[in-house]
């Protein structure tokens, strides 16, 4: 069994945390970057080794009339260790939270990804938080990213000399 198998679901979080830190966009709806991120969680299981699948059924029932369960945005099977559950959603949902809780009891390792100009709070435990920031221009939303400033062209060859003010 890995580290990341081993731990209480904080390391795994971490993981898939990094990974989608990773993952940059522009100009996009927010169908799109929740697209592009459920697909960054299927590529991190893909990663790990594991079995993905997306819109995997969930144990918890859809709201009435309608019947059955509801399904997860990715769940992951590992070998020898709980499967993972993995919500992605820019909004605050109560639903989501407690069909991830439902989840947890089930013995899964339930992560819930939340992205958007923030702030994120953190769901009740067990359920792990995981957060991808992101702003909005012109309604298309753009990954935030803190890259450090550019470097500036070398050192001047020329001596620095007064330009003339006014002379003709």
């Amino acid at each position: 069994m890995t580290e990341l198998e081993q731990d209480d679901g904080t390391r795994t979080a971490r993981s898939l945390e990094a990974w989608l830190g990773t993952l940059t966009f522009a100009d996009l709806t927010t169908d799109e970057v929740t697209a592009r991120l459920v697909d960054g969680v299927a590529r991190w299981g893909e990663s790990q080794g594991w079995r993905v699948y997306r819109r995997a059924p969930s144990v918890f029932p859809l709201p009435p009339p309608l019947r059955g369960n509801s399904v997860v945005d990715v769940a992951c099977a590992r070998p020898e260790a709980p499967p993972i559950v993995v919500e992605v959603d820019r909004l605050e949902r109560r639903r989501t939270v407690d069909k991830l809780l439902a989840e947890a009891a089930a013995g899964r390792l339930a992560i819930l990804v939340r992205w958007g100009s923030g702030p994120f709070t953190a769901p009740p435990l067990p359920v792990h938080l995981v957060t991808r920031e992101a702003s909005r221009q012109r309604g298309r939303w753009h990954t935030i990213v803190e890259l450090p400033a550019p470097r500036h062209s070398g050192a001047l060859a020329a001596e620095p000399e007064e330009l003339p003010w006014g002379e003709k």
